[in-house]
């Protein structure tokens, strides 16, 4: 990168939520920002998720939050039905203000597209089909070759390569990715008009739900517990979802039909990280899923994300040792992240253990706890 006019140079792989967040954070603040995504532009894994309150909140920090609620869904309440037909609901906290929803879901495609949209507003560059296959560490700096062979050397690189982190294995020991033995299913339907919030229903086998993503789309999520690690065609996943769905009444059966009708339905491991050792080396560092992935029952992967990005920001502006100011990130985000994927991960435990008695107070615990200052 052309360091002429002075200004810091960071190179951040992955074009994710994470790495997008980071690269509109560094380049308001004058790094020159180069962002390399292995996966091809226009991309994206899923149709929708939650912009809880501390998403919106470090969003709100970018200038984006109203952007995300006008193009996604608004909401406050969670609303539960455990396998015996009691309804309890939970408001999460308002942290952007009380006239502003507590949360949002949006469409993946959506929230990208904004994310994408201010880094390059901002002045960061982005090169899709491409990644990093070699790094080394120097004076003040890394050296960073791509899968095109070509170099770059910069003052700082970020790793938001996701839970499969390329970076992470080159910079650090190889982190284990453990499966929980749930399989979480998504199917894109129109959004039922009694869907205003969140809505999940506990059977007796399963978990599904509802979650609005703007007013006429929502996605249905199953969680399939006790669930082998395999893979089906994809032509019979609407038809297979549908199965699952029998056994729930009420509600459940008039999103039963739309899922069946459904083409866009996806299958994916409940899978977790939580890298126990450093997060940084020299001045490397990997954020978002690469070094905390939570499993997605408290719907704060997201969050998290986009927290890490504004945080490594903050500090970088803090201190000028790039070092330094990365051992300080580590130091404000990893208890918080700790706490959300082990939270996660007991309330997956929880879920197939049918013990939805407790695993309704847990959630709601760890969004308040989330809901506090960073």
């Amino acid at each position: 990168m052309d360091h002429s006019d002075g200004a810091r140079s960071a190179l951040i792989v992955g074009a994710g939520i994470a790495g997008l967040t980071t690269a509109s954070a560094l380049a308001r603040r004058g790094w020159q920002v180069e962002v390399v995504e292995a996966g091809a532009e226009g991309a994206t894994a899923g149709w929708g998720l939650s912009l809880t309150g501390p998403s919106l909140r470090a969003l709100d920090g970018l200038g984006l939050a109203e952007q995300c609620l006008a193009a996604g869904y608004g909401m406050s309440v969670i609303t539960n039905a455990d396998a015996n037909g009691v309804v309890s609901s939970m408001e999460l906290p308002h942290l952007i203000g009380h006239d502003s929803p507590a949360m949002a879901g949006i469409a993946r495609p959506e929230l990208h597209r904004i994310l994408r949209t201010e880094a390059l507003r901002l002045g960061a560059r982005i090169h899709y089909g491409l990644s990093v296959s070699r790094v080394d560490q120097g004076d003040g700096e890394t050296r960073a070759e791509l899968t095109d062979g070509t170099v770059r050397t910069v003052d700082l690189l970020v790793g938001a390569d996701g839970i499969r982190s390329v970076v992470r294995d080159l910079i650090g020991p190889p982190a284990e990715i453990r499966y929980h033995g749930q399989m979480v299913w998504r199917a894109l339907v129109p959004r039922p008009g009694w869907a205003t919030g969140i809505h999940t229903f506990a059977g007796a086998g399963h978990q599904t739900g509802v979650v609005p993503i703007s007013r006429n789309q929502a996605y249905v999520f199953l969680t399939e517990n006790q669930a082998r690690h395999d893979v089906l065609p994809d032509a019979d996943l609407a038809r297979r979802m549908g199965e699952l769905l029998a056994p729930f009444n009420g509600r459940v059966t008039e999103i039963r039909s739309e899922v069946e009708r459904s083409d866009s339905v996806v299958r994916r491991p409940l899978q977790t990280v939580f890298v126990d050792t450093s997060w940084s080396d020299g001045t490397s560092v990997i954020i978002g899923d690469a070094a905390h992935a939570p499993s997605p029952q408290m719907a704060s992967g997201a969050a998290l994300a986009i927290e890490d990005g504004l945080v490594l920001a903050q500090e970088l502006d803090r201190c000028h040792d790039t070092r330094k100011a990365l051992e300080a990130f580590v130091d404000r985000r990893r208890e918080r992240c700790e706490v959300l994927v082990n939270t996660s991960v007991a309330i997956a435990e929880l879920e197939q253990q049918q013990r939805h008695e407790h695993s309704y107070p847990l959630m709601e615990a760890c969004h308040q706890l989330m809901a506090l200052p960073v």
